[in-house]
């Protein structure tokens, strides 16, 4: 894995004054403002912030399913428009809240890393049972999952890639508490044997806490705040994150 060459002293994903718009029915909208910060291997840093703060925008730019217009994003110290873009998502692996299925069944679904890059560290039963899809679920078309489901399968196409970052956007949000707890818990179990950098964007602040070891807090296209876990939540230095964690701000 091309991560494995780079010194430790590098950070896993970098941003350097990112900027990125979109234009709507006439209007141009600036969801990304001169973002900058680095994440450092083997950290999990959560992404909190009000909806439609760019945190999922901010995600998908580190393995180009979305590209600055301005700026700089860098995994391991290379820009992403500089890496071939299948070793860039070998390397770093993204999880969507709903992640799009192919035709097919669940089977067909978790061996498409396999068919993609060539090469593939679970069989599709292991990945089911790593992430608690049944076993009944593989012969089954995916179209037909639940939402809990299909956030399991978006996990398990993840994780069959031999990759050293993992971006996970609200990959619980449709599970229940028990469940969601059993996916951290798994998360955190490959972070541990893997030495996994992992940038996690939730909603759910009790499992920012629960996860990470930093928290980056954004509002209104801006990275307003960068904080261990601990602090960020015992004493925000942001007016909007602290009017964001008494909930006035969602």
């Amino acid at each position: 894995m091309e991560a494995n060459n780079q010194k430790d002293d590098i950070p896993a994903i970098s941003f350097t004054s990112v900027r990125k718009s979109y234009e709507q029915e006439g209007q141009t909208y600036d969801v990304l403002k001169a973002v900058t910060g680095d994440i450092q291997q083997g950290a999990i840093v959560a992404v909190l912030g009000p909806s439609g703060s760019g945190k999922s925008t901010l995600l998908s730019m580190c393995n180009l399913m979305k590209t600055p217009d301005h700026g700089e994003v860098k995994i391991y110290g290379k820009e992403v428009r500089d890496w071939n873009v299948n070793k860039l998502r070998r390397t770093a692996a993204l999880a969507f809240q709903s992640a799009p299925v192919l035709d097919g069944t669940v089977r067909d679904n978790l061996s498409l890393v396999q068919k993609l890059h060539q090469t593939q560290l679970y069989s599709p039963e292991e990945l089911a049972s790593l992430t608690g899809l049944s076993p009944e679920l593989l012969d089954r078309s995916a179209k037909d999952l639940s939402g809990g489901q299909l956030q399991r399968l978006s996990l398990a196409r993840t994780l069959a890639n031999p990759s050293s970052i993992l971006l996970l956007d609200e990959i619980t949000s449709a599970l229940d508490p028990v469940s969601a707890l059993e996916i951290e818990e798994l998360i955190k179990k490959q972070h541990q044997e893997k030495k996994l950098t992992v940038m996690w964007v939730t909603h759910n602040m009790e499992q920012a806490k629960r996860v990470a070891d930093t928290i980056w807090f954004m509002a209104d296209g801006r990275l307003l705040e960068i904080a261990e876990t601990d602090t960020f939540f015992s004493r925000p230095q942001h007016e909007a994150a602290r009017e964001f964690l008494k909930g006035g701000t969602r």
